[in-house]
């Protein structure tokens, strides 16, 4: 069967790597990782390993790369753990752009994903503190994007268009008032979390550089231990928090097999509480984020299922209707504990 991966043509990969100081290259090989629309090779040379990777079409802004780019050089400059920018021959820029296409090369890291223990739960936390600490007074000459999850207009609009999708799909064909109860409860929850995070002060809050993505996937693991963090094409500029309760989000969900109705619809306490332990043990956490984490991680939650849905009618090969009723159960559990996130006696 044919790859649905963007690939490298042979003759691309020649002209690119021609423009790097690699030395002699041994071997090319396909890295079969991530997101599918960029075509990535690991490149293996008498002078490292590298990984290179062709921009995704719809992501070659230049400026908004300038400003990714940017961002990475100031954190290896400050020792934080992540694959190194390596710069083109002659003028060791960073970026390569050849017509309508821009090429990154990075040192490549070795490593293994997220095994769900605590020890690497606590570390996603820990490192999150570390980067919000690095980057509190980072001021970029290229500006950053705009936007994110919390009260975006964006996400109201979406979530009835997402419905109409929906309807369409075999799934609800005969259920279209379920359909109309589960999608309208959803945007209804979405707009109640949004009101108890401004109650609780958000817009009041300083904001900064955040990551905008902190998920395992995004991040390399070594027995436990970040050995780096990838992929900084979201980072903007909001509240701290928004980072925070998105990490807390993706470091503690519960998921399960391809059937989205036998998920559990409970958050892993411990490993919630462990990922906010490590980065309080960083970059303090107020008693007013803690409050606010629960009501931003429902909000999260929503905003990130709508987008797929919207697109495909499905959410990561799921049944986009069973998905969005298992979605509503988790909502819902994180609505009614939120007392989960005190950390008062966690260790």
């Amino acid at each position: 069967m044919a790859s649905d991966r963007e690939q490298f043509s042979s003759q691309e990969l020649a002209v690119v790597l021609s423009h790097y100081d690699l030395g002699i290259v041994s071997e090319v090989k396909e890295f079969a990782r991530g997101a599918h629309q960029a075509a990535k090779v690991v490149v293996n040379s008498d002078r490292g390993k590298f990984l290179l990777k062709r921009r995704p079409r719809g992501r070659q802004d230049p400026y908004k790369v300038a400003f990714a780019h940017a961002l990475q050089n100031f954190l290896a400059s400050k020792h934080f753990p992540l694959p190194h920018l390596i710069g083109i021959r002659d003028t060791n820029n960073s970026m390569l752009k050849l017509g309508d296409d821009i090429y990154e090369l990075f040192e490549f890291i070795e490593g293994g994903p997220y095994d769900h223990g605590l020890v690497a739960t606590y570390e996603a936390g820990k490192i999150l503190g570390l980067y919000h600490q690095l980057v509190t007074d980072y001021r970029s000459e290229w500006p950053p994007p705009p936007g994110h999850y919390h009260a975006a207009k964006s996400v109201l609009d979406a979530v009835p268009l997402m419905g109409q999708v929906l309807a369409k799909r075999p799934s609800a064909q005969g259920r279209e008032r379920e359909l109309a109860s589960v999608t309208s409860r959803v945007r209804e929850a979405y707009v109640t979390a949004a009101a108890k995070v401004e109650e609780i002060g958000l817009k009041k809050w300083a904001t900064q550089i955040v990551h905008s993505d902190w998920h395992p996937g995004n991040m390399i693991f070594d027995r436990g231990h970040i050995a780096a963090v990838i992929d900084y094409d979201a980072a903007r500029v909001a509240a701290r928090v928004v980072d925070i309760a998105n990490g807390c989000l993706q470091f503690s969900m519960v998921t399960g097999g391809r059937d989205p109705a036998t998920w559990e619809a409970r958050t892993d306490q411990v490993r919630a509480k462990r990922f906010l332990r490590g980065y309080d043990e960083m970059n303090v956490l107020s008693q007013a984020e803690l409050l606010a984490i629960p009501y931003l991680m429902q909000e999260a939650l929503i905003a990130q299922t709508v987008s797929p849905i919207l697109k495909r009618g499905t959410f990561a090969g799921l049944d986009g209707f069973e998905f969005l009723k298992t979605l509503l159960r988790k909502v819902e559990w994180l609505s009614e504990n939120t007392a989960i996130f005190d950390l008062t006696g966690v260790e």
